[in-house]
């Protein structure tokens, strides 16, 4: 086997660890046993680079299971989980390349290796392995069959891509899916963003003012769980119509500049750049958090708050914590993670619960690419509806929910044009 990780000892934490996973997936073990049975994707290599976790444990589980062949690598430097990549490598015998903390030479050449493989299949999470195939393997695209995506900053990127006529096979986007972004992006984010904020500064929320950059579903869920924890929520917006809502929901709407001087947590979650830039440093209270949770770490800038703290004004407070100095202010801002991911570069990343129907979606996402290749365009997909209702189905049938069924009269009624008022 080829691979390159950062300590294989660490498989048996790992393999345990997946395991306990597991047991919150009950959508996707269902469709694992099913591949088992069906082998329905024998013939496609998947080039998988997303957060080596142990929810994509499964995920990778269950697409081998259905006869795929997988090689994994990372989708963030700071996201990888060392012992699961140790288990997938021992105990799953799948090819993975990626290492916790790894620097940005090492995180491109992780996914070169995967690369190298010659896959056919695309399983993304933020577009780096669509971008660096489309960017510097040009004559490889015409072995891919199709690809995933599974995050907002992806879909956004392909989107992109699609518009210029650069993308050159079919993708799914998966974060689409209502079973996806309603839940993970809202519940799962939520929660895991405060979880990781809180396991790196230890930082009482409720009181404090949180300033939520970004009023998607992720960003909704950011909101409602720091109101939950007893903040009083600032939510900034581009957009009028989330704006809106937010309003609607009972939050604050602020420009940055004006919720600067105000906040005392800052959270991003928009997928665009420079949401929290040198203007807002220079106007923040002494000790005021940042952290990033959209995908990648160019939402705060960074590189604007070296400049300003200058070669003497950064140093660690925490170990995931790093103090700049404000110039000549006298204040101080603390950095959690680096910027990046903070669910996952601070914490273990969403709940294994929820990630059980994003990585449903995947897996019978992927199912539908392999039935369908022959028919498709180079072009964005949704996820077919079909898929999202099952996955619904399903995710209610572990929890042991069940739904009324229309009558025949009911049935007949909404089928009807020509029954009015009595």
């Amino acid at each position: 086997m080829d691979y390159d990780i950062a300590d294989i000892a660490l498989a048996e934490l790992g393999k345990q660890r997946v395991e306990w996973a597991e047991s919150s997936m009950d959508v996707l073990r269902s469709i694992r046993e099913r591949f088992e049975k069906e082998k329905p994707l024998v013939g496609l290599k998947i080039a998988a680079c997303l957060h080596i976790t142990t929810e994509t444990a499964n995920l990778l589980k269950t697409l081998k299971a259905g006869g795929a062949e997988i090689r994994a690598c990372a989708s963030n430097p700071l996201s990888t989980q060392d012992d699961v990549a140790a288990a997938l490598v021992k105990h799953e015998g799948i090819e993975t390349f990626a290492i916790r903390g790894e620097d940005s030479d090492t995180y491109y050449k992780h996914i070169d290796a995967v690369l190298d493989w010659h896959p056919n299949v695309t399983m993304d999470d933020g577009c780096d392995v669509v971008s660096r195939l489309h960017a510097t393997r040009a004559e490889q695209l015409k072995e891919m069959v199709a690809g995933t995506e599974e995050t907002t900053t992806g879909v956004i990127r392909l989107r992109a891509m699609e518009a210029s006529k650069a993308l050159g096979y079919p993708v799914v986007a998966v974060n689409d899916a209502n079973t996806k972004h309603m839940f993970d992006n809202k519940y799962g984010t939520g929660q895991s963003t405060l979880d990781g904020i809180i396991r790196a500064t230890n930082v009482l929320l409720a009181g404090k003012v949180v300033v939520v950059a970004g009023y998607g579903y992720c960003g909704k869920g950011v909101a409602m769980r720091a109101r939950g924890m007893g903040a009083q929520v600032i939510v900034t917006e581009i957009d009028p119509l989330p704006a809106l809502e937010a309003v609607m929901d009972g939050f604050r709407v602020l420009p940055m500049v004006q919720a600067a001087p105000e906040g005392d947590v800052f959270i991003t979650v928009t997928g665009n750049r420079d949401v929290l830039r040198e203007e807002h440093f220079k106007l923040m209270k002494d000790g005021a958090i940042l952290a990033n949770s959209g995908h990648f770490d160019i939402e705060i800038d960074i590189p604007a708050l070296n400049a300003i703290a200058g070669p003497n004004g950064k140093r660690k407070v925490r170990p995931l914590v790093d103090e700049y100095l404000v110039g000549d202010t006298g204040r101080k801002v603390m950095v959690v993670a680096e910027g990046r991911l903070v669910n996952l570069g601070a914490a273990e990343g969403h709940p294994a619960s929820v990630m059980d129907m994003s990585f449903a979606n995947q897996a019978l996402s992927v199912e539908w690419l392999a039935t369908h290749k022959d028919h498709l365009e180079p072009k964005v997909y949704d996820v077919p509806k079909e898929i999202d209702e099952e996955v619904a189905r399903l995710k209610l049938m572990s929890m042991g929910v069940t739904l009324d069924v229309l009558t025949e009269a009911q049935r007949q009624y909404l089928e009807s044009w020509t029954v009015g008022t009595n």
